[in-house]
């Protein structure tokens, strides 16, 4: 440990492997057999829930007993504890006999949460642990020299508002994605799916299909983009895709038009944040993938529930699959909360009137919104309408600029814009000349 690698780790706070605590209590026995149970981490004495250095006497007597808190949990959790000026860092290492527990239960990291399992969640648990997670694996065989991309890493720090203060290696080893073996840096598979160049070469099942289809089946295809880019560029992308296929419909408040998207942008982000959070990885016969029909969109992913997550806490409990991939999604703002996702969907949706989304979970997870004609036909003529009032503005005055379609139409300039492109890709509008001193010509 060093100063810069301590102010990084201050700056990005809690995290799945990372736990803040002013001193020690009878918490921090649950804290070492989580870690135990789940991938190992850090447990920082010394520091405040504000991410403060406040320090800690760190004598002999304090030493001992946090080395009998990990002996007495059951089995006995592997600490080494390491002294840095005024703190202390309790490094637990992940169990080799899993599960874990202490006097309290059975606990496991849930992003930056210790969170206590059930009996059946135990049992669950124990099943489960022959099957290694997916983000967590490295990949031996890939050169970090060539696959890394430091432009996507400092995107990343600039989501998360991490001032990049250390090394790109230093920093993608504190964000849990990468192991140097050997003084050779190896990439784990969440590092390739956040920071590699083209990180479908090396898992090809990654990316995410996106489709807008013609009537209520999957017969013929109008649009379809296959998405191979990085987790965070792949979100956006299908949020991009959705809102050019789904009706736009516009409410006037005041002297100002308000765009509403048929199905709210939080409860379509919100899916495909959880798709890719939660999808089983290890299924490379399927994509996740984001379907339009004139009824209905589809949300999916491959995985249904995580076993230790029983039907009937749906919604209540949150079970991450991909606790790496979770983690790093949350710090970049992704995640608001760790368990909200599904009450924010049906919130939204409440919210706008619409129907409520169905949720399926077998051997995939789908979110279903529905679509009703009613909104579809009366968005459809409001496009029509405001197609033709571009039209005949242009008509009337060549010279039209688009500060003056805004205020005409009461669209927003993106609005404006969006509409001006898809007329001249549809070839009934023309700009001839420059941006400043050319002139529309409508085509007929």
């Amino acid at each position: 440990m060093n100063i810069k690698e301590l102010k990084l780790i201050l700056e990005e706070g809690e995290g799945y492997t990372i736990e803040f605590k002013e001193n020690v209590n009878s918490d921090l026995s649950r804290e070492f057999v989580a870690m135990a149970n789940s991938s190992g981490g850090r447990v920082f004495l010394g520091i405040s829930d504000a991410n403060e250095i406040i320090g800690i006497d760190a004598n002999n007597s304090l030493l001992s007993k946090i080395q009998d808190i990990a002996g007495h949990c059951d089995p006995a959790v592997d600490i080494r504890i390491e002294k840095f000026r005024n703190i202390l860092i309790i490094h637990v290492k992940e169990g080799v006999n899993k599960p874990y527990r202490c006097t309290k239960g059975f606990y496991i990291r849930n992003g930056a949460n210790t969170q206590k399992l059930t009996t059946r969640e135990i049992t669950e648990f124990i099943q489960a642990e022959g099957k290694v997670r997916f983000g967590e694996l490295l990949s031996m065989d890939v050169n970090f020299e060539k696959i890394f991309d430091e432009e996507l890493l400092d995107r990343y720090l600039g989501l998360a508002k991490v001032s990049k203060t250390m090394n790109n290696i230093s920093i993608l080893q504190n964000l849990g994605v990468l192991q140097v073996k050997n003084s050779n840096p190896i990439l784990n598979n969440a590092g390739i799916l956040f920071f590699a160049k083209d990180p479908t070469r090396y898992l090809l099942h990654a990316s995410i299909t996106c489709a807008l289809y013609k009537g209520t089946e999957k017969i013929t295809v109008l649009d379809r983009k296959d998405l191979s880019g990085n987790l965070i560029q792949n979100i956006e992308d299908s949020v991009i895709f959705l809102k050019k296929h789904l009706n736009l419909s516009y409410e006037i408040t005041g002297l100002r038009r308000k765009e509403i998207l048929e199905i709210p942008d939080v409860a379509l982000r919100e899916t495909v944040v959880n798709a890719v959070c939660h999808r089983d990885y290890f299924e490379q016969g399927a994509n996740i993938m984001v379907e339009i029909f004139d009824d209905r969109v589809e949300i999916s992913n491959p995985g249904g529930l995580p076993k230790a997550l029983a039907p009937k806490y749906f919604g209540v409990r949150s079970i991450r699959r991909n606790p790496i991939i979770a983690s790093l999604l949350h710090r970049a703002g992704y995640i608001e909360k760790m368990g909200t996702g599904i009450n924010r969907i049906k919130q939204s949706l409440k919210k706008a009137g619409g129907p409520d989304p169905v949720f399926n979970f077998d051997s995939f997870f789908t979110v279903i919104f529905k679509r009703t004609q009613e909104k579809t036909v009366e968005s459809e003529k409001t496009v029509e309408k405001t197609v033709e009032k571009i039209l005949d503005s242009i008509s009337a005055n060549p010279s039209m600029t688009i500060n003056k379609l805004v205020e005409e139409t009461g669209l927003s300039r993106r609005g404006v814009e969006w509409n001006l492109d898809k007329l001249k890709k549809e070839g009934k509008l023309e700009r001839i000349g420059p941006d400043k001193g050319g002139h529309w010509k409508v085509r007929t």
